[in-house]
């Protein structure tokens, strides 16, 4: 029986498109979020997509079958404990996923292990869990994290449209 979750690949420096890319090529399903920045030249200004969390890039496998992935050009390791892969909760890419697909503005932050989990009940990250880290009268400040990495991203959402999880 195959047991197919979402991982965490640790990648060489500036290789995660290249890693994805390649995934892709494999039919292995494959997620990069990125988020956009404007990068400067000496003659120029352009947006350009960084990966949220430079370093890794995620991909939805049975572990039994990973020398595919492993030989990948970039591939440094999968995340592992004890040797085994690591499986990322189907829900902390899910909310990823969603909040890169939205229109909100999001930036890559420290994960703080601090705060209550809630779950937003309204607005584009409907259903979406994560950890609140500050509350004002009417803005919450969520960080949705992939705790496997130790790397998470911050999004603001209205007070009102969040609950205890």
């Amino acid at each position: 029986m195959s047991e197919v979750h979402w991982y965490a690949l640790w990648t060489r420096s500036r290789h995660e498109q290249v890693v994805r890319e390649q995934l892709e090529q494999k039919q292995i399903e494959a997620f990069l979020p990125t988020v956009t920045k404007w990068s400067r030249w000496k003659d120029r200004k352009k947006k350009i997509d960084w990966p949220l969390f430079p370093g890794y890039c995620f991909a939805r496998f049975d572990a039994k079958e990973r020398l595919p992935i492993l030989k990948c050009v970039g591939v440094v390791n999968i995340i592992s404990f004890d040797g085994e892969p690591a499986p990322i909760p189907e829900h902390e890419i899910h909310g990823i996923r969603q909040l890169v697909d939205s229109d909100l503005a999001y930036d890559p932050c420290p994960l703080i292990k601090e705060g209550a989990m809630v779950e937003v009940m309204h607005g584009p990250l409907r259903g979406v869990i994560g950890r609140l880290v500050r509350k004002d009268n009417e803005k919450a400040r969520l960080v949705l994290s992939v705790d496997l990495i130790g790397q998470a991203v911050s999004v603001q959402v209205d007070a009102g449209d969040v609950r205890p999880y």
